[in-house]
């Protein structure tokens, strides 16, 4: 895959290009309904004898244009989104720098730029996708400012449960709720996220769980606090284990300003100190809560350790 940025205003000619179809949108998540407009990009490519390509944006419009706050937490950091776009063999990824300047683009500019000017034929976007100053481009008006340049094809919604539309927002939600197994059937995977092993306060070897303190990326959404059963993956393999997120409250009296990430993995005693990690969410076991005392915490890190193996006994494959 061709990995392109580009700065507004871009300096490319529909010539340094092969004739595409192209898939447009923000794809945090690059969830199921993603992977649908993408997968008609590259069907609708091969059909015609184009290259595929996707065009994303970064950073998140919200972060530009002030609809938010300054930092923005991502389903799927650049990086995440742009393996998992390559991993869909995609020819071309256009990453577009989403600016102030860019963002006062009006529609057919847009249009005149970024798709007839890259040599795009065919686009391919979901049904609300919208484009140019104040989104006042859509997928009704793109015939329009196509200016019959290229053709188009608007994807529908891919509904999840009770008809709600599979979108970026549900899978932010359902993640703020720690709802981590509803993740496979709105991204097609379990949510993963990336951090760093790091010292930690070593309690838990004294007590008989070890556990490998993760500095998580300040890019992720990092579900509620509570105990998880999780995969990690560490030096390239991945193991079983449950995952602490939260503030300790049995050692501890005043919370920090960020709850810890404490991985118990399973069968493991190797020291990982500094090696990257991803953590694989699969259940929440249960909320956090504060222990009268250790032999009380003992206890239920061993009744959540169980329910994890359990857990992933029943879920083999």
């Amino acid at each position: 895959m061709e990995l392109i940025k580009l700065n507004h205003p871009h300096e490319y000619k529909r010539e340094d290009f092969p004739a595409l179809a192209m898939a447009l949108g923000y794809f945090d998540g690059v969830h199921l309904g993603h992977q649908q407009v993408i997968k008609e990009a590259k069907k609708v490519a091969e059909a015609k004898g184009l290259k595929s390509a996707v065009m994303t944006f970064d950073p998140h419009p919200s972060v530009v244009l002030g609809k938010s706050v300054q930092h923005i937490e991502y389903i799927t950091p650049l990086d995440d989104k742009t393996r998992l776009i390559e991993d869909m063999g995609v020819d071309y990824l256009f990453i577009v720098n989403f600016s102030i300047v860019f963002s006062s683009l009006l529609p057919q500019e847009f249009v005149d730029q970024y798709i007839i000017g890259l040599n795009v034929h065919h686009v391919v976007a979901g049904f609300d996708y919208s484009y140019g100053k104040m989104g006042k481009g859509n997928m009704e008006t793109i015939q329009f400012h196509s200016r019959g340049k290229f053709d188009f094809t608007v994807v529908s919604k891919l509904s999840a449960q009770e008809e709600e539309k599979v979108s970026s927002t549900l899978i932010r939600t359902f993640l703020r709720d720690g709802k981590v197994e509803e993740m496979p059937a709105l991204l097609g995977r379990f949510y993963t996220t990336k951090g760093t092993v790091i010292n930690g306060e070593r309690r838990g070897r004294t007590i008989g769980f070890p556990t490998a303190n993760v500095r998580m990326e300040d890019l992720y959404i990092l579900p509620p606090t509570g105990v998880y059963a999780v995969k990690i993956q560490v030096e390239g393999a991945w193991h079983e284990g449950v995952c602490n997120v939260g503030y300790k409250p049995t050692f501890h009296k005043e919370k920090k300003d960020k709850p810890s990430v404490e991985v118990h993995i399973f069968n493991f005693n190797k020291e990982i100190y500094g090696e990257s990690a991803a953590i694989e969410w699969h259940l929440r076991l249960r909320s956090e809560r504060k222990f009268e005392g250790i032999q009380q915490l003992v206890a239920q890190i061993e009744k959540d350790k169980q329910e994890a193996v359990l857990h992933f006994e029943k879920n083999k494959g």
